[in-house]
């Protein structure tokens, strides 16, 4: 009956993803992160918690010239004897730039550029960058930390990092990058679009904004 019911979804919509698959089946336990989400509702008060300007997500992603599609966006179900569907790559452009981004409700935390990241960078360049960024107006700033489980962001030197410079780190459960900002918010909003210098990318969000706010106010009109 289960299986009847995954390959109608499938055959509806070959990009359905299995947490859809998942959400859509009522014989399914909660998923991954259920739990998480749900105590996390509760200690930050579903985000009505003045803590909530505590956290500060912390992303690195590539930016180039232009994001090709990524690997779920363009992944479809093929079922047993059917040929796989042809994708076309396209070569991605020389220019890149890696941009490590923080955020939080206060704001955006901009950080210089690196080629690579490595544990050593993040606990001796950009974490304290982001800390003297942060406390420039309030020394005693507490600051919760949300970031992914990459290998630079658990090895040891980071995780004896954090206590010693007073940050609190937020879990996170593992393969559900949907539920971090960067992941969900910022990084989406990058991919795909063309940039012809990196300092392009920010105006063209500045752009969009402002754009939004003359469409809005037409709107109220």
């Amino acid at each position: 009956e289960n299986i009847d019911a995954v390959r109608k979804l499938i055959i509806e919509d070959r990009h359905v993803t299995y947490r859809e698959i998942e959400a859509k089946s009522l014989d399914t336990p909660p998923q991954p992160g259920f739990n998480w989400c749900q105590t996390t509702l509760d200690r930050f008060n579903s985000g009505n918690s003045k803590n909530v300007y505590s956290i500060v997500s912390g992303d690195e992603s590539w930016i180039y010239c232009y994001e090709p599609e990524n690997k779920p966006q363009s992944a479809v179900w093929v079922f047993q004897g059917e040929e796989k569907p042809t994708k076309v790559i396209r070569s991605r452009s020389v220019s890149k730039k890696m941009v490590a981004t923080f955020v939080s409700k206060a704001g955006h935390i901009p950080l210089n550029e690196q080629r690579t990241v490595t544990a050593d960078w993040y606990t001796t360049i950009c974490l304290p960058k982001l800390i003297t960024e942060l406390r420039k107006i309030n020394p005693e700033r507490r600051i919760i930390l949300h970031q992914d489980n990459a290998s630079s962001h658990t090895a040891q030197k980071t995780r004896q990092y954090l206590p010693e410079e007073n940050l609190e780190l937020l879990d996170h459960p593992p393969y559900r990058s949907d539920l971090r900002t960067n992941d969900f918010f910022t990084s989406r909003k990058l991919r795909g679009q063309r940039f012809q210098s990196p300092d392009e990318a920010c105006f063209e969000n500045w752009s969009e904004r402002m754009q939004m706010c003359i469409n809005l106010r037409k709107t109220i009109k």
